[in-house]
Order: C-alpha cells, then structure tokens, then sequence
C-alpha cells in the first residue's frame, strides 16, 4: 500500500511543505515516485514515526539526518545510533525531571488556592508547615521548592 504526500501529511499532522523538505534533505532516499508525484510507502511511514518522535524529543533536524545517514551504512553504525539514543535518553529523563517539578509546583498552588478559597484568605495555607499539610501535597511541595542542581 502507498500513501499521498496529502495523506501522510494527514496521518502525522504535518505540513506538505515539511514532508517534501524532509524528503528534499534526503530522508526518504527510495521514495517511489509514479510521474513525479510521491508516493510514500510503510517504510517512508516508519522512517517518518521515528523522525517525528526523535523532533519531540528535542533533537536537532541536522542529528536526526546524521541517524538516518548512519542507518543508511548498515550495521557498522550499531554503536553510534546506540551512542545517539542513550544520550537523547539521558536528555527527555532530565525533561521530565524539570517537568514533573513544574507539575507539582502546578499541583500545590491549585491546593493552596483551593484551601485560600474555602478559608476566603490566604492565611492559614501560607503560615501552614510542610509537615501538616496533606502527604501527597507536602511531598509536591518539597520537590517544587528543593533546591536547583
């Protein structure tokens, strides 16, 4: 089965002018093509889900082809797309990390304003000690406001 530009463009939420950049860099380099149109098979599909979580999680347009150039030598590369993998790892676990700290930063000002709002001030939750606060709150509490490494 072949897919259109306009309907992988579909499937992934992508612009047509991002699918035809990505195969003008060299991404797709077997794309068939039936009188110059495009026609993207399960392979192009596959290469573009990973193209696509690698640009979530941050990497570089120029080290996604850098992967792709490397997928394309064979199983010489094996260490360098592990190498690569093993780093862009390491780089969303710290995202998260930074993530889930702003999450419970998030979760208790929404408990402190909810308390601030049943009391009809602030007074109360804002002189409350980390230890009286509910189990789930006070460790959001302490995470949100640990200090920066």
């Amino acid at each position: 089965m072949t897919y259109s530009i306009g309907q992988v463009s579909r499937m992934f939420g992508l612009p047509v002018s991002t699918l035809r950049y990505y195969d003008k860099e060299g991404f797709f380099p077997d794309l068939p093509r039936n009188s110059g149109i495009r026609r993207f098979t399960q392979k192009e599909v596959e290469t573009l889900r990973v193209v696509e979580c690698l640009k979530k999680s941050g990497m570089e347009i120029r080290d996604i082809k850098q992967f792709l150039d490397w997928c394309a030598q064979g199983q010489s590369t094996y260490s360098l797309r592990l190498d690569m993998f093993k780093k862009r790892k390491a780089a969303v676990e710290d995202e998260i990390s930074r993530l889930n700290r702003v999450l419970d930063m998030i979760n208790y000002k929404c408990w402190y304003y909810e308390n601030a709002l049943r009391d009809g001030d602030e007074n109360t939750v804002a002189n409350m000690p980390a230890g009286e606060m509910p189990a789930e709150i006070r460790k959001a509490y302490l995470s949100a406001f640990a200090p920066l490494q």
